[in-house]
């Protein structure tokens, strides 16, 4: 923990630290833009959310903060599900055009077919977002 910084000097800090290993900045967001667009992982700890949008990967309520803990774990939960969702698309999408390649697969199937990828990965969302936050009531 670094206090009393100039932002010039938390950017070039976190810029220098970002080298060797992965750092995560948790920061307000106004004077601490640059370090925030530097560090591996982004954090903003906001008092009113839609007063402004910083550079930064997450925005966390100001009296949430002792959850951050708890807000990490739900991000990693969620990046692993968009994960399997672009697996889920491309599985799909190699498989129709395999099926297009060879001739098997008319125009007309495909155009109607094509909209499902989008529709089967959103279904896959919705499916596992209740997981999501049965997991995370579990945890408290």
């Amino acid at each position: 923990m670094h206090f009393c910084q100039s932002p010039s000097d938390k950017a070039t800090y976190v810029e220098a630290l970002n080298e060797h290993q992965k750092v995560m900045m948790v920061g307000d967001g106004l004077n601490d833009a640059g370090a925030l667009s530097n560090s591996y992982c982004g954090i903003t700890v906001i008092e009113k959310s839609g007063s402004f949008s910083p550079a930064c990967d997450g925005m966390l309520d100001a009296k949430s903060f002792g959850q951050l803990p708890q807000f990490i774990s739900f991000a990693k939960r969620c990046l692993h599900r968009v994960y399997w969702s672009f697996a889920i698309s491309m599985l799909y999408n190699v498989v129709g055009l395999t099926f297009a390649v060879q001739g098997l697969l008319k125009p007309i199937v495909a155009a109607i077919v094509m909209p499902m990828s989008s529709v089967s990965v959103v279904l896959f969302v919705t499916l596992v977002a209740p997981q999501l936050r049965a997991s995370k009531k579990s945890k408290q």
